[in-house]
């Protein structure tokens, strides 16, 4: 029993790595992303129908394909050890609510986030990913920090320019949305001409602020995602070269005695066999 336990996990495992498989998921992925894409459009009752099997369809297929990836796995415990595989579970499970009644919101925003699972299906897309997770530490220090400059910046503009236009400087805070649509080059311009009109050198704060926030600060942001980018691309292609290592390890020096060995006996039973 346990030889057919071990024979069947050793078969799904095949199956899971297959990349003739993980290509076929990944085509489905994409059909599940284009018939949601659909169903956002006025379509005749027969292709709404059709639709509706399709999805059934595709729910159906996903949960064969996270069953296969389950007991192709050791254990339980490994594989809910990896994120991903998580995610992929909690998307298949919330899929298989019937789209209908009142859960039919819900059950059409799970079907609608089955596209991440192109994600966790494609090293390179779970790479970014990961960067970018391990990145927002990094980013909220430098968010913190632009925090800082546009509540100086909003401060300084409110008691500047309130008198000039309320709506946009009134207070601290209307002033750091100003700032913002500053910050985006959004009719900026306009902004500044206004308060020109009786500061002329107020061009010098908006200059400064931009310098700071569109350019040092928007760097430092691609900066700190490129660096944990750098070491996820490296720490991918170490994992890469240690399996390939793995795979194609030489034989030691006692795994050759123990081959010349075998090759000894083998000569001699067929010497004995011989005479």
């Amino acid at each position: 029993m346990l030889a057919n336990v071990s024979v069947l996990q050793s078969k799904l495992k095949l199956i899971d790595n297959s990349k003739v498989f993980q290509g076929f998921v990944i085509f489905v992925i994409i059909v599940s992303a284009l018939s949601i894409g659909a169903h956002t459009y006025h379509l005749p009752n027969w292709m709404e129908k059709g639709l509706l099997l399709l999805d059934i369809g595709i729910t159906v297929f996903f949960a064969i394909e996270i069953s296969i990836r389950f007991l192709a796995a050791e254990n339980p415990k490994r594989f809910f050890s990896n994120g991903w595989n998580i995610f992929d579970t909690i998307i298949v499970i919330g899929s298989l609510i019937p789209a209908g009644g009142s859960a039919i919101l819900l059950a059409r925003l799970l079907r609608i986030f089955r596209v991440l699972r192109l994600v966790s299906m494609i090293p390179e897309l779970r790479m970014l990913v990961n960067a970018l997770f391990k990145a927002i530490p990094r980013m909220g220090y430098i968010a913190l920090l632009m925090f800082v400059i546009f509540y100086i910046y909003g401060a300084i503009g409110s008691m500047l320019f309130a008198d000039i236009n309320d709506f946009l400087w009134g207070d601290v805070s209307v002033a750091m949305l100003t700032l913002f649509r500053v910050s985006t080059f959004e009719s900026w311009t306009s902004v500044m001409y206004e308060t020109m009109a009786v500061y002329p050198l107020s061009w010098l704060f908006y200059l400064s602020f931009i310098f700071l926030t569109a350019f040092v600060f928007l760097n430092m942001m691609v900066g700190a995602v490129l660096d944990v980018m750098t070491q996820e691309t490296a720490a991918m292609r170490a994992e890469e070269e240690t399996e390939l290592t793995d795979t194609e390890k030489p034989a030691s020096v006692a795994d050759v005695a123990e081959l010349k060995a075998q090759i000894e006996d083998l000569k001699s039973l067929l010497l004995q066999r011989a005479s």
